[in-house]
Formats: structure tokens, C-alpha cells, sequence
């Protein structure tokens, strides 16, 4: 079978390499197309184009770049049409994908949508668009399911491709000592850095983790590197200041470390999962316009980050725009690197959480109930 995905960040990237390698175990002949990142291209068959030159951030970003953006969504249909898939897998990614959807769906190509737009905390006017082109959704938190049921949308939750991501990892006994060895660190405690994938969120967010530096003399700060980019584009930031960076290494950074300052996305909820206490930090271009936009207009939801939103409470700090300043950012951080009850209530809170996002395997149901959605016999591989 002829499969084309679409991952447009390093999330998606990861999950849809994950969902390449349970297809491939239940579907001998799989052929697969993608645009997506290293860890895809890791599994086998066609990149097309890399995330890294498809990814823009908030309202100014995207236009800018209005013509690479249509040229992309041009390249892709055409791309797309030339290939003929037998199935057609957008992964997360929601502006892009759900056009993409669209014009599968014109076209006569099955379409299953693995983890599709969060229509429960804005725009939920894609709720229609989800219906009208999309076969069928898999879903990875428990109550997306419940919601989009309610639209007649044919859904399924797969669990959640973080669990599987995480206790897959690699180096997951490491030591402290063998950590810092292996990536020429020093002895004190650490502070990880998890500033973003996108070139925005990076402007918009390291400056003012990096600034927490001078203030925590005893921690040394590690920038968990995003995989798209290089040395080269953090050394503005990081140029004769006392941080450090590590690359493809963000689980391992997480579990050594003692507390992260996180900009909002999976990376909350892969913190929280391997037990790093963290402090969500978001600003983007706009400062109280886009304040006010997401708060008042865009978002339906209390909070901006997944671990808050599974908990249904403020289990971890959020520091969204306005909200933002760097005596708080301070002083939430002293906070988790002490003995408190801040700490303690954190850790505990994180106990319930891995509770309600169960166990492994989401990569592979997900691929089964794709496989059996779209009426083909399974044969496993036989060892």
C-alpha cells in the first residue's frame, strides 16, 4: 500500500515516524511518501520537503510569508495528485493539513487524520471541515473523542504517541554522571531550557529563559536544541553567556534535570511525564494585541498547556503574554528548585496524570484500526 503523510514540526515529525514504523510492521509492502522531518526520514521512503521550511508561528509570521506558504500548499497538491496514494495521513499540523484534507477528499483519496486540529480550544468552526473531508480522526487525549463524537465525526482516542515516545527513549537508566559526561557538562544541578521548534518561538522565548542564568549561579541551563536547527542558530543567544546546548537529547536533558522552563506545546506534557517540575513560558509578536485576541476571541479553553488541560486545574505555572515578566518567571523557579510544597504538589500532580494517559502502544493501534478502517487484511511479519 502507497501511504502520504504530512508532519509540519518536530512533534509531528516524531509521532508520524512512530505511526511509519507500526504500519510497516503490520504492512509488508507500505510505500511511503512524506513531507515531515529526520526522524521519518529515518524509517524509509520519499521526503519531499522538511518541516523546518514549511513551519510558521502567529499572525505576523504567517504573513510574510503568505507566497512560500501558497507555493507550499501548490507544490503539495500537485505532489500529492502525482503520487496517488492509497491513504492519505496528516499529522497534526491543522492549517496546512485540514486544506490538504480538502483536496484529498476532492480527489478521491482516503483520509485518516492522526491527531487533528484541537477544535475544542479554538476555531471550532473546523468541526465541520473535519466531517465533510476526512474518513476518519484518531485522537490522543480521552476527551477529544468525546467531543468530536458529539459532531457525528468518525473518531477514535489511539491513546497517546508521548507515552510511547517517552518509554521508548533512549539512555532511559542513564545516569546523572554518565549525562554530563557524555555531553562535556559540568557538576551542578540542571535547568533545561525548552524554548521551541520554530525560529519565532525561539526569538520570542529563549532571550528571557536565558536571562534566569545570572540569577542561578549554582544550576547550570541546557537548551534542549531543537533537531531542525544548528549550533549556529542558537550562538546569538547563547554567545558568552554561561548556558549550554544539547541536541536530539531533550528526554535525556529532561530526566537529569532539575526543573524546565517550557514553551507551551507536546514538550509540556513530555516534561511532566518524565517527572521534570516546569514552568510554561509563552510569548509570541503582538504582545497584549495577541493577548487579547487568543484569550478573548481565538481560545475556549482555561489554559494553554496540555498538562493543565487534562487535569482540568493549574497544576503547572502558565506564563502567557501579558502575564509574563521576569520577577515571576524568577520567582516560580525558586519555587521548583527547593524542597516546597510547590514542588511536592507538582510531582504529585503528575502521578494522575500518567494515570489518565495510560499505558504504551498508541503508535501501533492506531496503525491496526487504520489498516482495518480502510478494509485491508493484516498479516504481521512473521519472526
Amino acid at each position: 500500500m502507497k501511504y502520504y503523510l504530512i508532519a509540519g514540526e518536530a512533534s509531528g515529525d516524531l509521532h508520524a515516524s512512530n505511526l511509519m514504523k507500526a504500519i510497516k510492521s503490520l504492512d509488508r509492502d507500505a510505500e511511503f511518501r512524506f513531507w515531515g522531518g529526520d526522524l521519518m526520514a529515518e524509517v524509509g521512503g520519499t521526503q519531499v520537503k522538511h518541516y523546518r521550511e514549511t513551519a510558521y508561528m502567529g499572525i505576523w509570521d504567517v504573513f510574510i510569508n503568505l507566497h512560500n506558504i501558497r507555493k507550499n500548499f501548490k507544490e503539495c497538491e500537485k505532489d500529492l495528485l502525482q503520487y496517488q496514494p492509497d491513504i492519505f495521513i496528516p499529522v497534526d499540523y491543522g492549517g496546512f493539513n485540514l486544506r490538504m484534507a480538502k483536496y484529498a477528499h476532492q480527489n478521491g483519496i482516503e483520509t485518516h487524520y492522526y491527531i487533528p486540529p484541537k477544535v475544542w480550544a479554538w476555531n471550532t468552526k473546523r468541526v465541520k471541515k473535519i466531517k465533510a473531508y476526512i474518513n476518519h480522526a484518531y485522537v490522543i487525549l480521552p476527551f477529544e473523542e468525546t467531543f468530536l463524537k458529539k459532531y457525528g465525526i468518525d473518531v477514535n482516542y489511539s491513546g497517546s504517541p508521548v507515552v510511547d515516545a517517552i518509554y521508548n527513549r533512549k539512555n532511559r537508566d542513564e545516569s546523572f554522571e554518565s549525562f554530563i559526561k557524555r555531553n562535556s557538562l559540568d557538576n551542578r544541578p540542571k535547568v533545561a531550557l525548552l524554548a521551541g521548534s520554530r525560529k519565532s518561538e525561539i526569538k520570542h522565548n529563549l532571550p528571557d529563559m536565558i536571562k534566569m542564568v545570572e540569577k542561578f549561579p549554582k544550576f547550570q541551563f541546557v537548551i534542549a536544541a531543537a533537531p531542525s536547527f544548528s549550533a549556529e542558530d542558537y550562538k546569538p543567544y547563547t554567545e558568552n553567556r554561561d548556558v549550554y546546548s544539547v541536541f536530539d537529547q531533550t528526554y535525556e536533558l529532561l530526566q537529569q534535570a532539575e526543573a524546565a522552563l517550557v514553551t507551551s506545546g507536546t514538550a509540556t506534557l513530555e516534561t511532566a511525564l518524565l517527572n521534570c517540575p516546569q514552568i510554561v513560558t509563552y510569548k509570541m509578536w503582538g504582545g497584549w494585541l495577541t493577548d487579547f485576541v487568543a484569550k478573548k476571541v481565538l481560545l475556549k479553553v482555561p489554559f494553554i498547556s496540555l498538562v493543565n488541560l487534562i487535569l482540568e486545574k493549574e497544576s503547572v505555572k502558565e506564563l502567557f503574554q501579558k502575564s509574563f515578566s521576569l520577577e515571576l518567571l524568577e520567582s516560580e523557579l525558586r519555587k521548583l528548585l527547593n524542597d516546597t510544597p510547590r514542588r511536592k504538589e507538582m510531582l504529585n500532580d503528575y502521578k494522575q496524570l500518567q494515570l489518565r494517559m495510560g499505558k504504551q502502544g498508541a503508535s501501533e493501534k492506531t496503525a491496526k484500526m487504520i489498516l482495518e478502517q480502510s478494509g485491508i487484511i493484516i498479516e504481521k511479519h512473521k519472526h
